[in-house]
């Protein structure tokens, strides 16, 4: 794809959505539930939309809510509901909504005192934590987010007791159950008006902020940073956690600047990212072009994206990690670097993550387990502690406590670019620096990801993709090694196919929103090797849905 004219420059009024019209969408537009584009459609990340689009909008919130009451009811869970909301503009509006009805089932509902936002690992490790005090009733939660979506973008997820993403199949249910309510205009939604829903005596206020920041040195090596006088340089990106850092700071002794202090639901301060798209992704060099421009004031820099279980890493010199080398930095340090950690304990990626990661975990004698995209199949082993670490070539990821025990079960910004100053100080040498080193030792791998069109009717076939739907032996002129349709590490359906060689691999799966199809690739050779990688996967692919 093109890199807009103006990717990396400062939004303009004219690129700014216009919230009054948004929020009256959100409230005034009726979903047709005949359109499937305007149906409820759980991905790997919850339900998202926009107002505009009749995608994200009061009936949709309405609905959901009732469906996760009476999934949770079903499945027993009779403790309080944690719910927590990023800076999005239609996120307030839905935690309105989501009130409204759980509040009027008599669901015991915690939220952040003074309407404070709460990001997506807080919600995760306060569940955790909840639960593993035993109570006399589970504890889960909803989250409304978008994660690093455009401004006028909705969203919500639910994370049942084990604190993670909720699994396909409670997500079916919810999905199915909510379509109900709505193509029966919401009959047997319970709910009641805002303001009764707040005088109801169902709503909690509490202080989440301090309880997670006071447990960061069980998973941190907090007092490393504080002594070696890390100059942290953090831009929140108008997110969900920017009221965090100062408690950081406060609570460790450390050296940490806001260079950004913005909240705005028209995140008007951000730089355009690469399709000229307000987007807040952490992991984009244009969106990131802010922070970019402090890289050489601090020792580090870090950035996250709205619900905080995303990271950007900047290190001096050198600019924004690409998210693949952190992981692998990030695995290498963890692995050498808790001596609590049993040796048993294996690390999780995403098959479409980079094979340094499997190089590293060779080396160091550590099972790498490789499962679908999704955060949702690392959530037993964190949850188990049966792996030190999870995560995902998109900048998401979680590991244990020091001592091995589960710290919380979905993504967190906040421990990976700790994580980072941790290493700089532990080890004096940037994240970087250090992936260099592995470069030297494993080679210098080259990777990308692109977006391919495709029609509706070949994408539905996709899925049906296995070894037998091709006949190549050969990818760019190395034998072929696997053809897989399912991950190796817990047997998991694909949802399209991956095909690797000794240096070489490409993974290729559709959309779940749109009419493209993803493919991923690695190289261990050249970049030349990489783009014969890609044109043959795009030919293949081609060849075999056409069968």
């Amino acid at each position: 794809m093109a890199i807009h004219q103006r990717a990396g420059q400062q939004a303009l009024q004219t690129d700014l959505v216009n919230i009054p019209k948004l929020m009256s969408h959100y409230y005034r537009i009726i979903p047709n539930v005949e359109d499937v584009l305007q149906k409820v459609t759980f991905g790997t990340s919850g339900h998202r939309g926009c107002a505009f689009n009749a995608s994200f909008n009061q009936n949709h919130i309405w609905a959901i809510a009732q469906a996760v009451v009476d999934y949770r009811q079903a499945a027993g869970i009779t403790g309080p509901m944690i719910v927590g909301f990023d800076t999005h503009a239609l996120s307030y509006a839905a935690f309105m909504s989501v009130v409204e009805v759980l509040t009027a089932n008599q669901v015991k509902v915690l939220i952040q005192k003074e309407d404070g936002f709460t990001p997506t690992p807080v919600v995760s490790q306060a569940i955790v934590r909840a639960n593993a005090a035993k109570p006399s009733g589970l504890v889960d939660g909803l989250i409304i987010t978008p994660s690093h979506n455009p401004p006028q973008d909705g969203g919500i997820k639910y994370n049942p007791p084990h604190g993670g993403p909720a699994e396909g199949d409670i997500t079916k249910v919810i999905e199915a159950k909510a379509n109900q309510y709505l193509a029966e205009q919401l009959t047997g939604v319970k709910k009641v008006n805002y303001g009764v829903a707040v005088k109801s005596g169902w709503i909690d206020e509490v202080d989440f902020i301090a309880p997670y920041v006071e447990s960061l040195a069980q998973v941190i090596d907090m007092e490393a940073i504080s002594k070696a006088n890390i100059r942290l340089g953090v831009d929140p990106l108008g997110g969900s956690g920017i009221y965090y850092w100062e408690q950081i700071a406060t609570q460790y002794g450390l050296d940490i600047t806001l260079v950004n202090d913005k909240v705005d639901p028209t995140f008007g301060f951000m730089p355009l990212d690469k399709d000229g798209k307000i987007r807040m992704d952490c992991s984009s060099p244009y969106a990131m072009a802010g922070l970019l421009a402090h890289s050489e004031s601090y020792d580090l820099c870090v950035g996250n994206d709205p619900d905080y279980d995303r990271h950007g890493i900047v290190c001096p010199g050198f600019g924004l990690m690409n998210p693949n080398h952190y992981l692998a930095v990030a695995i290498d340090y963890l692995m050498t670097h808790r001596p609590q950690w049993s040796e048993s304990l294996a690390v999780g990626k995403t098959l479409v993550s980079s094979a340094m990661i499997d190089r590293v975990c060779h080396a160091l004698g550590r099972q790498c387990l490789e499962v679908p995209v999704g955060f949702k199949w690392f959530v037993d082993g964190l949850a188990q502690s049966t792996i030190a670490f999870g995560g995902e070539e998109s900048a998401g990821a979680a590991f244990l406590k020091r001592d091995g025990t589960t710290w919380c079960t979905d993504k967190d910004g906040f421990i990976l670019a700790l994580l980072a100053a941790e290493m700089l100080a532990v080890t004096g040498k940037t994240p970087a620096q250090r992936y260099k080193e592995l470069t030297d030792q494993f080679g210098e791998s080259f990777y990308t990801r692109i977006d391919s069109p495709i029609s509706l009717k070949k994408k539905a076939k996709f899925e049906l993709l296995n070894a037998d739907s091709f006949t190549d032996t050969e990818l760019a002129g190395e034998a072929i090694t696997a053809i897989l349709s399912h991950a190796p590490g817990n047997n998991a359906a694909i949802g399209g196919i991956k095909v690797t060689t000794e240096n070489g691999w490409f993974a290729a799966r559709p959309s779940g929103t749109e009419a493209l199809f993803k493919i991923y690739a690695e190289s261990f050779i050249s970049q030349q090797h990489l783009d014969d990688i890609i044109a043959q996967a795009q030919t293949m692919i081609d060849s075999a849905l056409k069968g």
